[in-house]
């Protein structure tokens, strides 16, 4: 990747849709409005405006990364196809039971969330495979029939088959897809477990089937048409997908799998989080994402987040496991709240102002566009506080009207709380920054981390406008936000290693572990693997990482532990076993040394090698920032509107400094530096912003 020379990121987000070209000349971005009906038409628009300022065609472009929310929203909102699902008789039911247990035990009225494939679309079959490969039951071809026959009648047009222990024997599954594939139109798409998630837990494996199946026809279509209008503007460049894990795919993968890109624009953002913390030298870096519709919170230390194999999407209570759809992908370790631009204010029956977890979105999108949104929302909030400029939002392609922003929270917050002037705005903004501290703060107790030892990297349309606040709120001394923040997480794209993670499960114990078995196994693996990369890496140099969840027989929870890259041999079991139970005795306070051990699933990882980055460092002020105008702005800290000067970014070079409160401008989005800090430029061009002593 570090041989092309103008590269395109682009990212889809719930309100706005974020443009980076990069050139030999330079970086050129923008923000256009997404739009939901036909998200290719947004993507074009904003590709156009690139291309018009960098003064290039589209044929120059010679590699395409992009990551959208699409599939997210999808799940979210319950917008995908019509699904199907086939399974082994008597586990019909399994969506609906779950983890078999209460998420919420002291809520007589919990809601669970509903399965996306409901009973009456749900078809049992006779068939049996044991965990050990022996056909107990052959595939029974009359009831794959009758259950076509009904997919037909419902006009399902996706279907995902789960049957049980196919994570290891997968033959049933693929008969039954190739008969359900003679019997139903080309035109329904079939998923199944063994291809989607080859992994033990029945519960999560069909739920990630399913959410593949469902989302698999949308995601397909709007990816064909991008692709279609890519080629006709002459943008005939590779294009690649940001996965939830951090790494690139390529459109035939993103086609077949697309439940692996739920979060894919937060994960671009992370990467960017963590390149800088690795070049600032941040030891643990806050990565603080808020754009229109959403913000999202990551932990990294040394620059590496934290990673998991599982997620959960649509939770019907915030920040509450177990609420959400559960499926099985390479994720980034994130938490994410319904805080965003356009999350939609009101006054509960408590008299109590809450915000989220709904959002105006691009359309109607918050008041103070001008489309026909009447409630208020977070952007309307930063209009009427002054922090907005609604003469210049988005570089003044998008005008806002102030009238109309404060006209709706006068309606529905001030009128019924018995408040005017600012105060509706300022109780929105409170209570958006307080959720977010509220989240970022459980996330953080819950990995055993010290928050306020962390520097926050802000970066999303929103964020810079909130990061001094909200790190006054969780005791951060120090937040940084990058060039190009407001289109963070697509610059992140950029930065991204071509990878793929191939995992399977088969459970193997210690004691009785053959290493020729387990050696072809990983070879598998990593050819898979390789297959995948090797399409968009060239002969680009790739490395490898192979893991294993290793567990006491008996556990029902692993450990996900590194095996060396060749072939094992035998000193490896025992050397496993040691690290095993020297992390076990790290978390758990204690080893087990009399029980057998017991690797349940393997995953080999394969990815480009990315550059270093060069260590650069904040220098001192040199030189005092001159404002170029001042505007009246809320400081949370005073409980007034006052005189705040405002600077232009491109204006401020490195070592220039200035004191809060004070306002940063540029195109994509706005930094509020609070009273209670000062701010520098670093060597990168980004805003340091630093406690002042004694705060």
């Amino acid at each position: 990747m570090a041989d092309n020379p103008v590269r395109l990121a682009v990212d889809i987000g719930g309100t706005f849709t974020d443009v980076v070209l990069e050139t030999p000349a330079g970086r050129v971005t923008t923000k256009v409005l997404t739009t939901p009906a036909a998200p290719e038409e947004g993507v074009v628009e904003g590709i156009g405006v690139v291309l018009k300022l960098a003064g290039i065609g589209a044929e120059a472009i010679s590699l395409f990364i992009h990551g959208t929310t699409l599939a997210t929203n999808a799940l979210i909102e319950r917008k995908g196809a019509k699904t199907a699902f086939v399974t082994t008789a008597g586990l019909r039911d399994i969506l609906e039971m779950g983890y078999e247990k209460r998420f919420e035990q002291y809520d007589f009225y919990m809601d669970k969330p509903e399965p996306l494939v409901p009973r009456p679309l749900r078809f049992a079959v006779r068939e049996r495979i044991s965990a050990r490969g022996r056909v107990l039951m052959p595939l029974d071809a009359e009831d794959l029939r009758r259950a076509a026959e009904a997919i037909l009648a419902a006009e399902a047009k996706a279907v995902a088959i789960g049957f049980i222990h196919s994570y290891a024997h997968a033959d049933h599954e693929r008969q039954a897809r190739d008969a359900l594939a003679k019997l139903l139109p080309p035109s329904v798409t079939i998923c199944v477990s063994s291809e989607v998630c080859p992994e033990i837990r029945e519960y999560e494996r069909f739920s990630t089937t399913c959410a593949n199946a469902y989302v698999r026809p949308m995601m397909a279509g709007y990816l064909n048409r991008l692709r279609q209008r890519l080629d006709g503007m002459g943008l005939k460049a590779p294009l690649f997908l940001m996965m939830s894990g951090g790494g690139l795919t390529t459109l035939d993968h993103a086609t077949r799998f697309p439940i692996r890109l739920v979060e894919s624009g937060p994960a671009g953002g992370v990467i960017l989080a963590g390149r800088i913390a690795r070049e600032c030298d941040l030891p643990a870096a806050l990565a603080f994402d808020m754009g229109g519709t959403t913000a999202k919170i990551c932990l990294l230390d040394d620059g590496e987040p934290e990673r998991a194999r599982r997620f959960e999407v649509a939770r019907i209570y915030r920040d509450l496991k177990g609420s959400g759809l559960p499926v099985r992908i390479p994720v980034v370790e994130m938490v994410e709240i319904g805080a965003g631009g356009g999350s939609i204010a009101r006054v509960d029956a408590m008299k109590r102002i809450t915000v989220g977890p709904d959002s105006a979105g691009a359309d109607p999108g918050p008041a103070c566009y001008g489309r026909g949104g009447k409630r208020p929302a977070v952007t309307d909030a930063n209009v009427a506080l002054g922090r907005i400029d609604p003469d210049n939002f988005a570089g003044g392609r998008i005008a806002l009207d102030a009238k109309k922003a404060e006209a709706a929270l006068s309606a529905d917050i001030g009128a019924k709380l018995g408040l005017d002037r600012f105060w509706p705005a300022a109780g929105v903004s409170e209570i958006v920054e307080e959720n977010m501290a509220n989240a970022a703060r459980v996330h953080a107790i819950e990995r055993g981390k010290v928050i306020d030892r962390y520097t926050m990297v802000a970066f999303g349309g929103g964020a810079p406008l909130h990061a001094g606040r909200l790190a006054e709120k969780l005791g951060i001394r120090r937040v940084l936000i990058p060039v190009g923040a407001g289109v963070g997480s697509a610059i992140g794209f950029l930065r991204a290693p071509i990878a793929y993670e191939v995992v399977r499960s088969w459970r193997v114990p210690l004691t009785s572990f053959d290493l020729g078995e387990g050696n072809r196994l990983l070879t598998g693996l990593r050819d898979e693997a390789h297959r995948v990369v090797s399409a968009g890496s060239g002969t680009s140099p790739l490395t490898e990482t192979r893991l294993v969840d290793v567990r006491y027989v008996g556990q029902g929870h692993e450990l996900p532990m590194v095996l060396p890259n060749r072939a094992l041999v035998g000193d490896d079991l025992p050397d496993l076993r040691r690290r095993f139970e020297e992390r076990y005795r790290q978390i758990y306070g204690l080893a087990l040394p009399q029980m057998v051990l017991e690797i349940v699933t393997w995953s080999v990882t394969m990815s480009t090698i990315l550059d270093a980055p060069a260590r650069i460092s904040t220098p001192s002020a040199t030189s005092v920032a001159k404002p170029s105008a001042r505007r009246q702005v809320y400081e949370p800290a005073l409980g007034e509107q006052v005189a705040m000067a405002v600077y232009s970014r491109p204006d401020l070079k490195p070592g220039a400094a200035l004191d809060g409160p004070a306002v940063i401008v540029e195109d994509e989005t706005t930094t509020i530096v609070p009273a209670s800090f000062t701010a520098t430029i670093n060597q990168r061009g980004d805003i340091v912003m630093e406690a002042r002593h004694g705060r």
